[in-house]
């Protein structure tokens, strides 16, 4: 392996103790450079090491600043504070360079192999790339610590202090790493409120319709309920198709005002409505409200999120969504009544009220603003309160990793905007790539027409004559839903994503045919409500949130969004069909009417079986190699003063030479008492000058 000069490698003094072995030299160094994880050089080779050396010494002053952990908190007498600091160079995506540490580049690679998405679920991979980035950089900051002291003593590390220091290392990052992760300022705490509530009315208004049934409006028919039920699936495409251009033209934060706003439309229709035709138009507005939501909300905090923040965001709404629909089972109790039954519609607007009040704190996504406008200085302001920063440096190094992602994660190599219908196109012409979008379509179509959403828009219905209470009945599903999503949570951190289809599909088949069975009077009236409970157990582990999942796992970051929201349209086309259709199933197959429901179960178990492949994610080793390979691609030049530095760039490195020399020579002429302060004329050699300079870039020593 190709090593570069290390910097701070001179020899220290040795005391009268230390004799001809050195073992007090090794000694001294390992002392001093424990916890202070070294640097080195990026290059085209994929595997030298890139964490700058800082160098090790006895005697140490206050570092100014710096990273926490990640770089010295002290600095040798004698040296230079702008030698002990992590200087590499990157190139950031504008051509300019800037310096980022070990730990600014681990961010940096976060935020390029993590999509801008908030996913339920999606923390396993943040954490997997996390480990994988910081035992990388562990092994490099070892192989610059052995190299350090051997150079000063002749003697590698042994293994016991090559792993100690690695796993020291590696402690030190990963902290740093997942800080983000646990740190969340004011405007992030307001914009996920903001968008929490918003997929809370969807959860809401998914199953205010299921309780009171039988009392809003008496003597409609049943297709004119059916209607209404299923008509707010009808409105969610045409959300969500409409979402993708006004959130792309006009902002995240506009289109979050225009969930509020279409929530508040429909839900002062419904509840002030006087007929059923009111009832059906308000329900569409509020599905074109929940459609649009369901394509903002990811996008929105994913691109507010530091990427290890990501997968708890999306958790956190999906939460949110699930317990919209429990409480809507709760406030069936005192209000699913002939008096009371308008007080359930009226909830969707007391709570875009209270959104509307905190709207003015909203803040726009920096990654649209830096889209549209990489100068955007609002958009500095905001990363510099989002993320909690003080000085601007740090907020230009957080602008270049937002940038560098969206460069990243493009299909037609514009930084600014990649239209879904290019990604699409990309998508289908790569035979590999139409295999895991197929696969991504077919898990949706499973998720709807597996029957879910007929428990969640007709349970009370449907469990009207098989138990005494339908409501309570209900409320229980509505609860087990909740305790399920968080049990699949922790399930999903440790088991692979084909096995939970497995299982979710085979579980919620043999509830099925269980079901049947209990309708058909084989089984008692609890085996009835035990069996729906199991229904929705089995679905909440796997067809729930995997096929959404998926979508993370299976593509590439610049693929994501696209495949999203492809996966939107046809999951909330499949929900209209299951709204529209079973209160006609309930009728003329009567018990049998979970039959078509098992069928498509039965083929998803199959379709899993045979075609799905694993996206569980890559191995460590794996998402070690992407890194190396990611990282290796970057120009990096050495901070080092010798002549090699000019490799990089030699305008740079003799643009500093100049001025050192210049300041040298002030110096010496305010000594000798000679200096120019201004009242003579400076006497100028400029063919001296320019054979001077030609000779400092040609790497020759000047005359």
């Amino acid at each position: 392996m190709l090593r570069e000069n290390v910097r701070g490698g001179e020899a220290v003094p040795k005391s009268n103790n230390d004799d001809e072995d050195g073992d007090g030299e090794r000694r001294r160094l390992l002392s001093t450079i424990e916890g202070i994880p070294a640097a080195g050089y990026y290059t085209s080779q994929p595997m030298l090491p890139y964490l700058e050396h800082l160098g090790a010494h006895p005697n140490y002053q206050s570092l100014p600043y710096g990273i926490s952990n990640m770089a010295p908190t002290t600095i040798p007498v004698g040296i230079s504070s702008s030698h002990m600091l992590t200087k590499s160079y990157s190139v950031s995506a504008d051509g300019s360079l800037s310096y980022l540490t070990a730990l600014q580049l681990g961010r940096h690679e976060l935020y390029e192999m993590v999509p801008f998405t908030a996913v339920f679920g999606m923390q396993q991979k943040e954490r997997n790339i996390t480990r994988a980035y910081a035992n990388y950089a562990a092994d490099m900051d070892t192989i610059e610590v052995d190299t350090l002291v051997f150079s000063q003593t002749q003697q590698h590390l042994s293994m016991a202090e090559l792993d100690a220091r690695k796993i020291h290392s590696s402690l030190l990052l990963l902290e740093e790493l997942e800080l983000d992760a646990v740190v969340i300022t004011t405007p992030l705490m307001i914009a996920l409120f903001m968008a929490g509530m918003a997929q809370f009315l969807v959860g809401y208004n998914t199953s205010v319709m299921n309780s009171p049934s039988s009392v809003v409006f008496q003597g409609h028919t049943t297709f004119q309920w059916s209607l209404a039920v299923a008509v707010f699936a009808v409105g969610g495409p045409f959300g969500a198709v409409t979402a993708g251009n006004i959130i792309d033209s006009r902002g995240r934060r506009s289109g979050m005002a225009v969930v509020i706003y279409m929530f508040l439309f429909g839900g002062l229709i419904q509840t002030l409505a006087k007929n059923m035709m009111y009832i059906i138009v308000a329900r569409f507005i509020i599905g074109f409200a929940s459609g649009f939501s369901s394509v903002l909300v990811p996008v929105y905090l994913g691109e507010l999120a530091p990427p290890t923040l990501r997968g708890t965001l999306g958790t956190l709404t999906q939460f949110s969504l699930v317990t919209g629909i429990f409480v809507s089972d709760l406030l069936a109790f005192p209000f699913a009544n002939e008096k009371s039954w308008r007080i359930l519609f009226s909830v969707t607007v007391v709570i875009c009220i209270i959104q509307i009040l905190c709207l003015p704190f909203l803040i726009e996504s920096p990654r649209w603003l830096l889209g549209r406008d990489r100068k955007s200085r609002t958009a500095r302001h905001i990363i510099k309160k989002l993320r909690g920063l003080r000085y601007d440096h740090e907020v230009e190094i957080e602008v270049n990793h937002f940038v560098c992602a969206s460069h990243a994660q493009s299909c037609d190599n514009n930084d600014d905007h990649t239209s879904s219908g290019i990604a699409l196109v990309v998508m289908l012409m790569d035979r590999q790539i139409r295999r895991l979008l197929i696969c991504s379509l077919v898990l949706q179509m499973a998720q709807q027409l597996s029957g879910i959403n007929a428990v969640f828009y007709y349970s009370t219905m449907f469990f009207e004559g098989v138990i005494d209470s339908p409501l309570l009945g209900t409320t229980i599903v509505g609860g087990v839903n909740v305790a399920a999503t968080y049990f699949a949570l922790r399930l999903m951190e440790n088991a692979n994503r084909r096995t939970l289809i497995l299982w979710s599909a085979g579980g919620m088949f043999i509830s099925s045919v269980s079901l049947v069975l209990c309708l058909l009077g084989y089984f008692n009236k609890l085996a009835t409500l035990f069996f729906v409970l199991s229904y929705v157990t089995f679905f909440e582990i796997g067809l729930g949130p995997i096929p959404w999942l998926i979508v993370a796992e299976m593509f590439e970051a610049k693929y994501v969004a696209t495949a999203m929201s492809v996966s939107c349209q046809l999951n909330w086309a499949c929900n209209f069909v299951v709204g529209i259709v079973f209160p006609y199933l309930q009728e003329y197959l009567g018990a049998f009417s979970f039959v078509p429901f098992a069928v498509v179960l039965l083929m998803t178990f199959i379709f899993a079986v045979t075609v799905l492949p694993e996206t569980k994610g890559t191995t460590p080793e794996e998402l070690r190699d992407e890194i190396v390979r990611s990282l290796s691609t970057m120009l990096v030049l050495s901070n080092d003063n010798t002549a090699s530095s000019s490799v990089g760039n030699p305008i740079d490195v003799e643009w500093r030479r100049a001025m050192s020399d210049l300041r040298r020579l002030e110096e010496e002429d305010m000594k000798r008492g000679t200096y120019n302060y201004g009242f003579q004329p400076i006497e100028q050699n400029p063919v001296a000058a320019e054979s001077d300079w030609r000779a400092r870039v040609a790497g020759e020593p000047s005359t």
